[in-house]
């Protein structure tokens, strides 16, 4: 019995002395934990760029709707209740048809020809109508050329609202792309329509036009009108 006692201290001892060194080791480092990826970056897609314009296409879908029927097959009414088209600006016959087909601009004739056209058949014919020239009109009542030419030049001096035709129709009608119109030569039975549409509310695709349209008189409106036909 005695043999076994410092046996026992012994391993008593050498169980303690391990246990203390355990104890004094660092615990083990936790595993890394993996970042998170970056989100990948989102990259807005560039819109489309409208396709160059198709004069040729232009021109075969200008007849297959039968526009001739109405608007000559240069553009160049003989009815002058129906615009000339030929030599307006592209940017504003484009406009128009997307308006009439989106209802901005009521006509129950061209509603439906608008509606069967693509946004590529429009921008074709816009194009294809733009690179025809026009045939000049002229001025026909003398009794209020005079009139007329005040009202598109220097605009009614008593009504400030009423601004000079010219200043955004340009002097010789030729209207500015993209902006304004051509007006010059367009018949005067057409301008005059457009004009008491504008005023009475009628037509309602610019704001502008309605204003200074508003303040017209009959009177006025024919002669402004019968004075644009002639200019060139």
């Amino acid at each position: 019995m005695k043999l076994f006692a410092p046996l026992l201290l012994a391993a008593a001892l050498a169980a303690g002395s391990s246990a203390s060194f355990a104890a004094d080791e660092p615990a083990a480092a936790p595993a890394p934990v993996a970042a998170a990826a970056p989100a990948p970056a989102v990259v807005a897609a560039k819109p489309a760029k409208p396709a160059k314009p198709d004069l040729v296409k232009g021109e075969a879908a200008y007849t297959a709707r039968a526009c001739a029927a109405c608007h000559n097959a240069d553009g160049n009414s003989a009815i002058a209740a129906n615009p000339k088209l030929a030599q307006q600006h592209p940017e504003y016959l484009l406009k128009q048809l997307q308006d009439f087909k989106s209802g901005k601009r009521k006509s129950a004739i061209m509603k439906p020809m608008a509606s069967a056209l693509s946004d590529d058949d429009m921008r074709n014919v816009a194009w294809f109508l733009a690179s025809k020239k026009i045939k000049p009109g002229f001025a026909k009542d003398k009794a209020t050329v005079a009139l007329g030419e005040q009202i598109y030049r220097g605009g009614i001096s008593d009504r400030r609202q009423i601004a000079a035709c010219a200043g955004c129709h340009s002097p010789n009608g030729a209207g500015t792309p993209s902006q304004y119109p051509r007006l010059g030569g367009q018949s005067a039975e057409y301008t005059s329509a457009q004009l008491v549409q504008f005023r009475d509310g009628e037509r309602l695709n610019s704001v502008p036009m309605h204003d200074i349209a508003a303040m017209l008189n009959d009177r006025e409106i024919k002669a402004v009108a019968d004075y644009i036909a002639g200019l060139r």
